[in-house]
């Protein structure tokens, strides 16, 4: 199943998203801890958009929810000012505050992909959760 979601790129919508993930996920049954570090991986990646795409006007942030039978795959994207992904998004030892957004979202999935076209060209971040059975 793939459900397609936009929201404004406004903080205060970052919410509908992590409701909508809950409600697909619901059927499924899966563990706590499960929805509780999608829903959080989810978070860290539309504040990303929500807080560095847009910095002088409005956006929208768009997010994919992809449910198969082995992996939950969520990807986040934007079409605001873009970044530079092929540079280190940061060296664990120095991460400044605001800036774990990243380290969480890879220590939480099984996959993970950000990319990014030229700047002003909006960024992609992708990333999967396998599920036991």
């Amino acid at each position: 199943m793939r459900v397609s979601l936009t929201i404004p790129a406004k903080a205060e919508y970052i919410t509908l998203g992590r409701l909508a993930l809950t409600g697909l996920l619901r059927p499924r049954s899966l563990p706590e801890e499960t929805v509780g570090d999608l829903k959080l991986a989810l978070t860290e990646a539309c504040t990303n958009s929500v807080r560095h795409a847009y910095p002088e006007g409005t956006g929208a942030v768009q997010i994919l929810y992809e449910l198969r039978a082995d992996r939950v795959v969520i990807e986040v994207s934007d079409d605001g000012r873009g970044f530079d992904y092929t540079e280190p998004v940061g060296d664990e030892d120095e991460l400044t505050e605001g800036g774990l957004g990243i380290a969480i979202i890879r220590s939480l999935a099984d996959e993970f992909e950000l990319a990014g076209g030229v700047k002003g060209h909006g960024s992609r971040l992708r990333f999967v959760k396998l599920l036991s059975e």
